[in-house]
Parts: structure tokens; C-alpha cells; sequence
């Protein structure tokens, strides 16, 4: 991977960033009540200001903008957050080190490491003298722990540095008053208050209890400049990079509790079937090393010495099973579910005066993917319960584990631990209730974990979908633009609609459905198309979905880019320049201006190989990718099964814009797994919906992205600072990634592609794995499948 000379000049903040900006600004923070220096902010509104967008020269239709360009889903999570802002602290130990107890959930997207960034640079301390640790469910910060919409950074990037910045001046004036000289002859440096006058220094830890307050005190602070920064927009390595490769990182299978056997679920052969009855219950709980095996809302658990065991005990078990909440579905079935369900386009083309690009894409389900199976540990007693996994959502998930089970919230303890990848999945807590259900149940504490099967069959799937879109145009104007995405429901019950009806008097977007006003939140079209339109209608609540790394976006940005290419081919324009015309926005064009570049836009490619670019505004940023695909029949595609070799994505360029880059380093991580993945749904992932269950049952019959589709040139361009805050980066590659991905494709083809992943056979080349019960035969094979 290549990252071109652009990321390195992020030290050099001066040169772009407004000087009236968020380093101007005096905030107010806390000097807490405590032992050792503690401290947190208390902010404004005028800190959630997003600073507007740079409008570029308007094509001659221009186009309102739409809801998210106004106000968009992470604006709402920010201003949710900011009312317990103030209960976010900081504390400075007697060791010199800096503790902080972020209340989000890390899974690999690398936010431990830029918050620690963020409390380096404002307290003058090295990097690896801040310890990030994740915080336990703190009901009382109420939505201010979740995880999602890529708005970690953005807002605890202010909270976090004025917190820092109190305890930096705490120090230096517990020091003055230490080494009796004058406030103003001392600085802070590498965590210790050096005297320019004398020389002498005092480290941190010598302080810490010194600087403590005995009542809680409020300080005013300024931040500072971006010009000054020393650690913020520099490359620094993960924090927990070692710990992950040496395998002494702590996820949840990891967590040693007292009796917390493992445990495993003989689940339903259908989406939600129920338990009627179990056949040989005295049989299973006589076999090797099993200690209980009891039925659950579920399926049946089933507790042992080892895993090993109870998947013996699982396979063995014989249960009649009640219907599921999806029995009888296939894809054909949901497809003309959705069919039925799609609102109406409003403007025709008139005869003689307009044309119009009138086309229906779909979108199968899809899996999560996450490297993690669902897992999590929970021991419930009479009185309390105490739980632990990774939960993007631990407040709900404390709130409804405590319903269940009889308890008050506060008689029950959330351990967030970190994750092995989430993409959308870990926002639900299944695996947590289900293991509080069992352990309750039994007894006794449990170690519950699924197999793979259980993800691909029982889990969370992103739904299946179509875009019908309609686009009339005349002498090369785009005169108006509508999109009817119908979906599978999506399943918001995880505590985003909490966070949408506390604001729902102050959103832009009217009386509308959770769903509804989360679509009008994230979805934006960059381009001037005169009258858009973008409607979401929904369908069938009987699968059990989630978001996946975008919500609606990779499937949107997919349909619009394909349908702008096939605009541009039919007014006789190159894709590139006529994205470019009728972008709206300035950092728009930079990035795509850029991949073209770098990525050697419309140089001459064998017939079969081509390029497809792609642009998608984001949560206050913005990527450009540009992917390059050979398509040649047994050229570089490898067998994937018997019925098709496939293509490979020979090469991607890719410009992110994300304002400021706190860790460019993890911003390029970001952007090449949002590729990858971007790849994957254009290509080759996707679920097979047939009588009530999904056929994929392991990594061998799911085709995620592979090595061998990875593309082997990859160049990763972040643009210079266009902003003083970081915008969103969690999901914002991916579909550019599928769109530019989809767009090669039917470049190199001669034919738009209308159906993904676009390898997606049916019926499906490979030979499903067994539903009754749903783990492979032999013990070795199961191990090797499952996990």
C-alpha cells in the first residue's frame, strides 16, 4: 500500500486551517473532587457548529440541498452526547501517567489510540504514558455511550482535549506554586513542568495529588491552535498494535471468570424458529464433561468442560422445532415483496423534450462478517448479574438485560470489552441477553460463544434491498433525479431510536419513521441534478438485521454513481468530467480530481479491463476512489467455485478528506478496510434466502473478500487539512469503494451491472451445510468451519 507525500504534511496545520476556529475558543472545565488530578469539560453549543461547505460553481440545474447536508445523523449523535460531556474525566496518576476511561467500544477501528492523541497533545505527555481503557455501561452519560455513525472522534474530539488542557494548566500552577517561581517563566514537556528561568522540572506524578482539588472547581482554558500541534495529524502506530500480534490483547473469550464454562446454543433450522420439545435432555446431559442443558427462548444451551463438548452435546441433541418468523421466504419471495412495496416515481420524461435513465438495482442480504463470533460471559445471581462483552450499546443493553432477568439496573454490571471487528454488529447485544438468559437459567456462569454457522444462519444480516432510479436529463442537463430505496426493515432497536425521539422536536425531517429519518440523515447526493428526490420505503420485519458499515449508503452511492456513469455515456461526456461539473461541493472535486491523477484516469487498458470512479460525501468528509478491474476470462480471476471464475480488482486509488486527520496512519487503515469491503458486496458477498434460512454456513460458501481479490496496487491519498475537526472515516470508503468497484465492471463488460453482489449464482455452486442440526459432522471439520 502507498501513501502518498499529502499525509505528511499534516504537522503543517497553520497553512489551512481558519483562524477563527475551534483552537481560538475558551471552553470550561472541572477540577474534580479527589485523591489525584481529575478533570472534565463542560461545553456549548457553539462548539457543534460544522463549519459549512465550500460551494463549488453550480451546474446549470442546481439542487437543494437535502436534509443531511443540513444536519446529518452525526450531527444528531453529537448533540446528544453533549449534555453529559461533562461526566467524561481524565485523571493524572501518581506515576506521571494520564487514565482515561472512554465510553465507546474499540473494535479495531483504532479509536483507543487517536483518543490517546488527543489527551497527548493538549497535556504534553508522551503518547506512551496515556493509558485508554473502555469504560464499564455508566447509565448516567445516557447517549453518550454508543458506538456507531463514524462519530467517535467527532465528538469526543473537543470534550477530550479540554479535559487535557485543564489538567495541563493544573499542573503547571501546582507546579509554580512547588518550585516557587512565576506561572508564565514555566512550560509543560514530555510530562514533566520545566522552569525556563532555572532549569529545574517536576514530573507529572510528583504533582498529581498536589493539583487535586477538594471541592470541584471550574477553570477556563484555551485549547490549542492547530499550528501548534506536535502529536494531533501525525502517524502514530496503534497503542494496542503489540499486545494484538503477540496475542496478549483481551477480548472477550479471553476473560477469566470464576466457573464460566464454556457454552454453546443448538439453534433453530429456520430464521427464529422456537423450541416444542427435547427429545433426549437426561441422554445429552450425560455425556462427557456437559454440566447442564436447558432451553432457552433461543434454542437450547448447552454448558461443558470444553467447546469441544458441547459441540458433541449440540450435534447430538434431537429437538422439534416450532416456525421461525421468515418460513417459506427465498429470495424470490422478498424480491417481490420489496417489488410491491416500492414507493412511486413522480416525474415521467415528456416526449420530445426530456430523456431519462429509468432503472432498478438490487441488493441481496449480506452477512456482517466481523472475524469475532457473537460471544460474551455472563454470571447472574439471585440479586445481581454482571456481564462482559464487546457492546457498542451497553447502556441499552444493561437497561433490557436488567428487564429480563427481574433486576434494576443497577444490580446489573456491563464490562465493555474490546472486539474482534463489528461493522455495524456489535450495536446489538444478543449475544450478551442470551448468555444473561442461560447463566440465569443454569445457575451458574456461563461462557456463551456461537459458531460461525449461528452468524451466517442466526445473526444479524445487512437486508436485501432495491433502488429504483429515475434521472431525466436534456442537451446534457440533469433535470431531475429520484431514488426509491426499498428495504428489508432495519432494525433500530439497539438505542438509536431512543437518541432520534429525544431530538425528534429539533430534526429537519418532519414527522417520519425511525428509519425513515435515519435514511433522510445519512443519505446526500453530491451532485447538482436539479429536483432530487431520495424516499425510503421498508418491508417485513420477520429478519432479524442490522446496519453493516454504511447503513443505507454502499447500496445508494452504488445505484447513483452507475446511473451518473450511464448519464455521462449517453451525453456523450467522459464519466470523470462530467462528475466533475456537477459536483457541489469544492473538496468534492479536490478529492476526485486527485484519484484521476494519481490513478492515471482514461489511459488505454486491454479490452475486458477497465476503470470506474466513484465519489461519496460522508458525516463532514469526503473519498474519491478510483478501481480498475480485469474482467478477461481465465486471465487474473481465480475459481471461486465451480460455475464461475471471477474477476479481480487489479488496482484502487483513494483521496479521503476528512477535514483534520487526527492519525492519518489509522485513517489509511480505515480507508483500505472500507475498500476491501466495498469490493466484496460489488462482487461476491451475498447470502442465499431459501424456505426460511440462509444457505451460507462458513467462510467456504460466504465469498467475502479474499487475498486473491484484494488488489495488489493500492495507493491510499490523504488530502491536506481542509477543516480544524475531524470529520467521519468508519464507513465512509466502502461505498465508494462498491460504487467505483461496479462502475469498473460494467465498463469492462459493456453491460451496467443491476444485481449484487454481481457473482451472486442462484441457485447458489457450492453445497449448503446441514440445518438439523446446524454444525458440520465431524468434530475437526466443525472446528475448522465454525470458528
Amino acid at each position: 500500500m502507498t501513501v502518498r507525500d499529502e499525509a505528511r504534511r499534516y504537522p503543517q496545520h497553520g497553512e489551512t486551517v481558519a483562524a477563527d476556529g475551534t483552537g481560538r475558543r475558551r471552553f470550561l472545565g472541572y477540577v474534580l473532587a479527589a485523591p489525584t488530578l481529575t478533570v472534565a469539560a463542560q461545553l456549548g453549543e457553539a462548539v457543534l457548529a460544522p463549519a459549512p461547505a465550500a460551494a463549488a460553481n453550480p451546474a446549470l440545474v442546481p439542487s437543494l440541498p437535502g436534509p443531511s447536508e443540513i444536519y446529518d445523523l452525526n450531527d444528531m449523535l453529537m448533540h446528544a452526547a453533549l449534555p453529559t460531556a461533562g461526566l467524561i474525566t481524565i485523571r493524572v496518576e501518581a506515576d506521571g501517567t494520564a487514565s482515561f476511561a472512554l465510553p465507546r467500544a474499540e473494535v479495531g477501528q483504532g479509536i483507543t489510540t487517536s483518543t490517546a492523541m488527543l489527551i497527548a497533545e493538549e497535556l504534553d505527555l508522551p503518547l506512551e504514558r496515556v493509558r485508554v481503557t473502555l469504560a464499564d455501561a455508566r447509565p448516567e452519560l445516557l447517549f453518550n455511550q454508543m458506538t456507531g455513525a463514524s462519530n467517535t472522534t467527532i465528538s469526543t474530539f473537543t470534550p477530550v482535549r479540554v479535559a487535557a488542557a485543564v489538567a495541563r494548566g493544573r499542573l503547571l500552577r501546582a507546579a509554580a506554586l512547588e518550585l516557587g517561581e512565576l506561572l508564565g517563566s514555566l512550560t509543560a514537556k514530555a510530562g514533566a513542568v520545566v522552569s525556563t528561568v532555572t532549569g529545574r522540572s517536576i514530573g507529572y506524578g510528583e504533582l498529581a495529588a498536589k493539583a487535586a482539588a477538594d471541592t470541584d472547581t471550574p477553570v477556563g482554558v484555551a485549547l490549542k491552535k492547530p499550528s501548534e500541534f506536535k502529536v494531533i495529524g501525525t502517524s502514530r502506530r496503534r497503542i494496542d498494535a503489540l499486545a494484538a500480534v503477540t496475542g496478549r490483547k483481551t477480548f472477550t473469550m479471553d476473560v477469566q471468570v470464576p466457573d464460566a464454562l464454556p457454552t454453546m446454543v443448538c439453534r433453530p433450522p429456520t430464521i427464529n424458529g422456537t423450541v416444542r420439545s427435547v427429545d433426549n435432555l437426561g441422554e445429552v446431559r450425560a455425556m462427557p464433561g456437559i454440566t447442564d442443558v436447558v432451553p432457552v427462548s433461543t434454542g437450547v444451551a448447552v454448558r461443558g468442560r470444553t467447546f469441544g463438548q458441547c459441540i458433541d452435546a449440540v450435534r447430538a441433541l434431537r429437538v422439534s422445532w416450532g416456525p421461525g418468523t421468515a418460513d417459506g421466504d427465498s429470495d424470490a419471495t422478498v424480491r417481490r415483496k420489496l417489488r410491491a412495496a416500492e414507493l412511486p416515481l413522480v416525474v415521467p420524461p415528456l416526449p420530445l423534450l426530456t430523456k431519462a435513465v429509468d432503472v432498478r438495482f438490487t441488493f441481496g442480504f449480506s452477512s456482517n462478517s466481523a472475524l469475532e463470533t457473537n460471544c460474551a460471559i455472563a454470571d447472574v445471581r439471585p440479586d445481581s448479574a454482571e456481564i462482559w462483552a464487546s457492546l457498542k450499546t451497553p447502556i441499552v443493553a444493561q437497561e433490557q438485560i436488567a428487564l429480563e432477568l427481574g433486576l434494576p439496573p443497577s444490580a446489573v454490571k456491563v464490562h465493555v470489552t474490546e472486539g474482534g471487528g463489528s461493522f455495524g454488529r456489535k450495536l446489538f447485544f444478543d449475544a450478551a441477553r442470551e448468555a444473561a438468559e442461560t447463566s440465569k437459567a443454569m445457575g451458574k456462569p456461563v461462557k456463551l460463544m456461537w459458531h460461525r454457522t449461528d452468524d451466517f444462519r442466526q445473526g444479524r444480516t445487512h437486508p436485501m434491498s432495491t433502488s429504483r432510479v429515475r434521472a431525466t436529463y436534456t442537451l446534457g442537463e440533469v433535470l431531475t433525479y429520484e431514488l426509491r430505496h426499498t428495504s428489508v426493515a432495519t432494525d433500530f432497536g439497539h438505542g438509536l431510536g431512543e437518541i432520534i425521539t429525544g431530538a425528534a422536536a429539533q430534526l429537519p425531517v418532519g414527522d417520519l419513521t425511525f428509519s425513515e429519518t435515519i435514511f433522510q440523515l445519512t443519505q446526500q447526493s453530491p451532485y447538482h441534478f436539479g429536483v432530487t428526490t431520495q424516499l425510503l420505503g421498508e418491508t417485513d420485519k420477520g429478519f432479524n438485521t442490522g446496519s453493516m458499515r454504511g447503513i443505507y449508503s454502499p447500496n445508494v452511492r452504488c445505484a447513483q454513481e452507475l446511473v451518473v456513469d450511464e448519464l455521462a455515456r449517453r451525453t456523450g461526456k467522459d464519466a470523470y468530467e462530467f462528475r466533475r461539473r456537477h459536483l457541489k461541493d469544492e473538496r468534492a472535486r479536490a478529492v476526485l480530481a486527485k484519484v484521476a491523477e494519481v490513478g492515471g484516469w482514461g489511459r488505454s487498458l486491454p479490452s475486458g479491463v477497465a476503470q470506474g470512479i466513484a465519489l461519496h460525501p460522508e458525516y463532514h468528509a469526503f473519498v474519491a476512489v478510483l478501481a480498475e478491474i480485469d474482467c478477461r476470462p481465465g486471465t487474473t480471476g481465480r475459481k471461486i467455485h465451480d460455475a464461475y471464475t471471477g474477476p479481480r480488482v487489479t488496482k484502487v486509488v483513494c483521496a479521503v478528506d476528512v477535514g483534520l486527520a487526527v492519525n492519518p496512519r489509522g485513517l489509511e487503515a480505515q480507508m483500505a478496510g472500507g475498500i476491501v469491503d466495498g469490493i466484496a458486496l460489488a462482487l461476491t458477498s451475498g447470502l442465499h434466502l431459501s424456505d426460511g434460512h440462509f444457505l451460507e454456513g462458513s467462510w467456504d460458501n460466504y465469498f467475502y473478500t479474499r487475498q486473491w481479490n484484494t488488489p495488489p496496487e493500492l495507493e491510499i491519498v490523504v488530502m491536506p487539512p481542509t477543516s480544524d475537526r475531524p470529520g467521519g472515516a468508519g464507513e465512509l470508503a466502502v461505498p465508494a469503494a462498491m460504487a467505483a468497484v461496479a462502475c469498473a465492471y460494467g465498463r469492462a463488460t459493456g453491460t451496467m451491472p443491476t444485481s449484487f453482489p454481481v457473482n451472486h449464482a442462484e441457485p447458489p455452486a457450492f453445497e449448503p451445510l446441514p440445518t438439523t442440526p446446524p454444525i458440520p459432522a465431524s468434530p475437526v471439520d466443525g472446528l475448522d468451519r465454525a470458528f
